[in-house]
């Protein structure tokens, strides 16, 4: 505001300050968050509690932050979790409100992910807890000191800054310092899972919730996961946060670490999208639009024939034979002069006869019934009998064979 009208004209778009109505303003955004979580200190179990709270201009730079643990008493064990949780959440829009009072901020829209929190401060719903009244009223009362302040609900995942900040300011209070015998202290802090004191330099945070667990409890859980075949999260109950690959080289191997890269990719490709590279010592898995885009970048004229190339090991194969590229041949014409199938495909064939095995005529994946029956949904989306392999439509057979047979449909315990 006290920049002179012919420098500010010359220079004003180095500085975050919008025009608004001729008038230069500066809108400034307020981040809250509050947390409490139950957490262990050595042979105990404590509630505590922690505000976080990011300050930033219209650019999302930020220039201000609180962490800072508070206290939840007994109202943080009380059967009412979520009257709790919402005292927490005013708690840090208050610590908010006031930091951003006291830098003199004039116009600011603060943002809340708790959608309770934002109806008791926009008045669409009252509180019938005495606290929460309480502490919406000073929300009210400070909204009233800026010229212009106004609440927003956003998503959690917008909300970022100020949920680490709460749960830095949380970190703070469960670590001590520990003796190691040579007069230096180093930070313990329990993990909940072995109950160990750890290092906390050896304690990995999960990224999106930030709960915390020791390093051998988290490499036996991911390494659990992956033998199951699925994507390794939060151990937390209830929890759903995705444990990120990037930082899982903390504590796993890098060969797991790859495999889990895999999985990642695996799962985030649809199955009748799912390309896998023919070529043994490659076998890399692509999209089939990933794989036509790469291709088109050197190859004209490869979506009408059918040729590929492979993104990893760049070799060319057929995407309809799921073979090396038969050059100056069709497909048609490669299989009369090859009427022998490949060793491979010989054995493929021969383990599903002996097993029973069904091969999906969609995705071409190979199916196994192990109970239940005869009507097969398919990873894809196929329905199928597994007798003969004929199409179901609008949920019938399309043939007349069995539907079940007992022996699948009922075990011997």
């Amino acid at each position: 505001m006290n920049i002179p009208d012919d420098e500010w004209e010359k220079y004003g778009d180095n500085y975050v300050d919008p025009f608004e109505n001729g008038q230069r303003v500066s809108f400034f955004k307020v981040f809250c968050k509050g947390v409490e979580s139950e957490e262990r200190i050595r042979d105990m179990k404590v509630i505590v509690g922690g505000i976080g709270v990011a300050i930033c201009d219209s650019k999302d730079n930020l220039i201000f932050k609180v962490s800072k643990g508070i206290d939840v008493g007994a109202e943080g064990s009380s059967s009412n979790k979520s009257c709790a949780g919402v005292s927490v959440e005013l708690q840090a829009l208050i610590e908010g409100l006031n930091a951003a009072f006291a830098l003199d901020l004039k116009y600011l829209t603060f943002f809340v992910d708790h959608s309770m929190l934002y109806q008791y401060v926009t008045g669409a719903i009252q509180s019938q807890n005495s606290k929460i009244s309480t502490l919406v009223n000073q929300v009210s009362l400070l909204q009233k000191k800026f010229a212009d302040c106004k609440p927003s609900l956003v998503a959690c995942s917008d909300i970022q800054f100020a949920f680490r900040f709460a749960k830095d300011a949380i970190v703070s209070q469960i670590t001590w310092p520990a003796d190691n015998g040579k007069g230096k202290g180093k930070l313990k802090e329990t993990c909940v899972i072995c109950y160990e004191d750890t290092d906390v330099y050896q304690i990995f945070s999960v990224d999106g919730c930030f709960h915390r667990y020791c390093f051998p409890c988290m490499k036996q859980h991911v390494e659990v996961k992956l033998l199951e075949g699925t994507t390794a999260k939060c151990p937390h109950e209830g929890c759903k946060s995705e444990v990120s690959i990037e930082t899982c080289g903390k504590f796993l191997d890098p060969k797991l670490v790859e495999i889990m890269s895999q999985r990642k990719k695996e799962t985030s490709i649809a199955v009748t999208e799912k390309v896998y590279c023919p070529y043994p010592r490659c076998s890399a898995l692509m999209s089939k639009s990933e794989l036509l885009e790469y291709t088109n970048s050197s190859f004209v004229g490869g979506e009408k024939c059918g040729a590929r190339k492979c993104v990893k090991c760049h070799y060319f194969f057929c995407i309809n034979c799921r073979i090396p590229w038969h050059y100056n041949m069709t497909c048609y014409d490669y299989k009369i002069s090859k009427p022998h199938p490949r060793t491979e495909d010989k054995m493929l064939d021969s383990l599903a006869k002996r097993n029973r095995w069904r091969q999906c005529v969609m995705c071409k994946n190979m199916v196994e019934l192990a109970e239940g029956c005869y009507h097969i949904t398919c990873r894809c989306g196929y329905e199928f009998c597994y007798t003969c392999g004929a199409k179901w439509k609008n949920k019938k057979p399309t043939c007349s064979c069995p539907i079940w047979d007992e022996r699948n449909i009922i075990r011997d315990r």
